[in-house]
């Protein structure tokens, strides 16, 4: 029986082009299971649209110094053919800046207004006096108050994911100038996240904690542990949907409360342009909703747009919020302002026709429970050891044999043998089987049971030798080419959602379709609605007697060991021009004299030991023995240095610095160190002979 589901994908900020960790983290899974449930013949709506009110948004337009609009007219277009470039099939892409959206947002917000469910409050925020405004979210920077991550943004630790207010963080500073912020008045309405929590309690943490995956629950277990707060949904900017109420003035809706509403939005202009109902797909009870998110938009996707959608009241909640955790980059995080990125459309112009391969890499890598890592050589690998020598390969003899014995013409069989028969018997279980690992969001594992699939035609061929049997038995070959064309066409269906170019090509080349319509064979055929998912596990006849199929092309190509040492020197020329971009020479200080210097007394001590502090990044408390005394000193190298790996250490210590308290604890003295050529930080060891420093020598 057909099922409605409605599928949103996280709206990508319109601040930059798409890069791996997007497609990885949202948008590939989320294509994977739109295609496999369209395939079961299931109402599908498939949302997304391009986020354009963020504060990244005007960070980047002030930092081009051109609009807001500017940006996101340009990175909307990157965006939307990078998607379609990758075969992702949203059944709509909207943009928050059409009409649609601001109309639909602001009825939303004036539905809860009217309804008595926000609370208006004067409060303190940020302000920065050299910009003359106040910083809302990214507009501020500083350390975390849970984990101790140093760039927090005011909204979001992207080291922990926790959200929280910008006047959480500590030490902050205005994006714009750097400047510290001071506090200001100012009115905002806020959503009192409190007054849900027992919904939420009885919801996620009774109803979803089996169904839901681990990072998700544990996410929104802490945070309604720790106890929900009003969260406001105003923001003070000039770039978004205007406050549609009285008092409003100058102030626009938080983008967190406004970008979730664009899947609403996005569906509205859908229905519209194909003429159906929008309504049932966010409102009737017997629709499902998934949400396809980054582990970093839990808590909005998880408790704030579901106390929306119940504070709003006709709306179904999420069925499934399968958020991925994030994709590094040969060993590093993913970073837009670094350039450490494969941009989509970038890589398309280096690696032609291979979208498959990224989609199918991506997917047999992906970060579902955990941080992974791309790396060109296992690109590579999967590619040439998986794609190419598993699953074209098969193909690439199924069709070359079908052609030299045949003419392209599929053989009559014969009586199937045992072994036959098992291998069509487990030829119609692989859906069944894939099917289940789709539908608990383990698309990694789904990939590798699609090439177990790959993976049994090779070995029925292996096992059976027609290219040996045709010598001694021509109706045995025949079975045998019919059971292995049974497999070719298997492979062309169950693939279409991991490979979809792949598919479309394999089933031109067995002529299983043409412009959409399946082709005639002698016998005649079914239409095209015949062969889905379920005419593969229901065991039908696939490719039938007497069909005519194609000539032999290639699926996959290896990619050679020149074309990965090529993206490696690229991401190792981003890494040194973000280096030079960002290195700063200090100018020389005043001058002093002799006398000036004479005054330091500079003494070899010894790391006796040596522990992190909390919540800090760069810092160590060190025990250092001066040799006059045991003395504390809070040293700056942890990025550096593990405290294990510095107990023991000789070091130069200026003594008589006046001691300065550090995160509470008090500083007498400080560690000489200088930096080697590459720039890594070394002791200044009075042991050593010799050290090199900056081109210097220090004797």
């Amino acid at each position: 029986m057909s099922k409605r589901i409605t599928i949103t994908a996280a709206l990508p900020y319109t601040n930059g082009p798409i890069h791996i960790g997007h497609l990885a983290g949202v948008y590939v899974p989320a294509d994977i299971y739109a295609r496999y449930l369209r395939l079961q013949g299931n109402d599908v709506a498939f949302i997304c649209g391009s986020d354009e009110h963020g504060v990244p948004i005007t960070i980047k337009a002030k930092k081009e110094g051109v609009t807001p609009q500017d940006i996101v007219d340009k990175y909307d277009a990157i965006i939307r053919k990078s998607f379609s470039d990758f075969g992702i099939t949203f059944d709509n892409y909207s943009r928050t800046s059409a009409e649609i959206h601001h109309k639909t947002a602001s009825d939303f917000f004036k539905n809860l207004y009217d309804k008595g469910e926000f609370i208006e409050e004067v409060t303190e925020q940020l302000y920065d006096a050299e910009a003359n405004q106040f910083l809302a979210d990214r507009f501020v920077v500083g350390t975390c108050p849970k984990c101790g991550n140093e760039e927090s943004y005011g909204d979001q630790c992207e080291v922990c994911g926790t959200s929280h207010n910008a006047t959480d963080l500590i030490d902050p500073k205005s994006a714009i100038t750097g400047a510290t912020p001071v506090l200001k008045e100012t009115k905002h309405w806020f959503l009192p996240l409190d007054k849900h929590e027992a919904f939420l309690k009885e919801w996620i943490i009774e109803g979803h904690k089996k169904d839901w995956k681990p990072n998700v629950y544990g996410q929104c277990k802490s945070w309604i542990d720790d106890g929900l707060r009003p969260r406001a949904v105003t923001r003070d900017l000039d770039w978004g949907i205007p406050v549609p109420v009285e008092g409003g003035e100058g102030k626009v809706l938080y983008v967190w409360f406004d970008a979730p509403i664009g899947y609403i939005s996005s569906t509205k202009e859908w229905a519209e342009r194909e003429g159906k109902d929008w309504e049932p797909y966010w409102k009737d009870e017997d629709t499902k909703l998934v949400h396809f998110i980054g582990k970093d938009n839990i808590v909005f996707h998880c408790i704030i747009f579901p106390s929306m959608l119940k504070a709003h009241g006709d709306y179904v909640l999420p069925e499934n919020v399968p958020a991925n955790e994030f994709l590094n980059l040969e060993g590093n995080k993913l970073s837009t302002s670094k350039n450490w990125a494969v941009w989509l459309h970038e890589y398309l112009e280096e690696f032609p026709e291979k979208q498959d391969v990224l989609r199918y890499v991506l997917t047999a890598n992906a970060p579902e429970t955990k941080d992974n890592d791309f790396t060109w050589k296992d690109f590579q690998a999967r590619n040439n050891n998986e794609l190419v020598a598993i699953f074209g390969n098969f193909i690439n003899r199924v069709v070359v044999l079908t052609n030299k014995y045949y003419e392209g013409v599929v053989p009559t069989p014969g009586e199937l043998t045992e072994v036959d028969k098992e291998t069509l018997a487990a030829v119609k279980a692989y859906p069944e089987v894939i099917a289940s690992s789709i539908e608990r969001y383990r698309f990694r594992e789904a990939s590798q049971e699609l090439m177990n699939l790959a993976r049994l035609g090779n070995k029925y061929l292996a096992d059976e030798e027609p290219w040996k049997v045709i010598k001694e038995d021509e109706a045995r070959t025949k079975t045998i080419m019919y059971v292995a064309l049974q497999i070719a066409s298997a492979l062309a269906i169950v693939s279409e959602p991991f490979l979809p170019f792949t598919s479309k090509k394999l089933k031109k080349i067995l002529r299983l379709t043409q412009n959409g319509n399946v082709i005639p064979t002698e016998q005649g055929t079914s239409d095209e609605e015949s062969l889905t998912w379920n005419t593969v596990s229901e065991g039908a006849e696939l490719l039938p007697a007497n069909h005519q199929i194609g000539k032999q092309e290639l699926l996959f190509t290896k990619v050679e060991d020149k074309e990965v040492q090529a993206q490696l020197d690229k991401l190792e020329a981003s890494k040194k021009a973000n280096e030079a971009a960002n290195k700063t020479v200090e100018p020389q200080k005043e001058e002093i004299t002799w006398e000036d210097f004479s005054k330091l007394d500079i003494r070899v001590g010894t790391i006796i030991e040596a522990e992190k502090m909390p919540k800090a990044k760069k810092l160590l408390v060190l025990k250092v023995d001066t040799g006059i005394d045991v003395r504390t000193i809070v040293s700056g190298i942890a990025e550096s240095f593990t405290a294990e790996e510095v107990v023991g250490k000789k070091v130069t210590v200026l003594v008589n610095l006046a001691p300065r308290k550090l995160r509470g604890v008090e500083s007498e003295g400080m560690i000489l160190m200088t930096e080697t050529a590459e720039g890594q930080l070394v002791f200044v060891n009075p042991d050593e002979k010799e050290q090199v420093a900056n081109g210097l020598t220090i004797s």
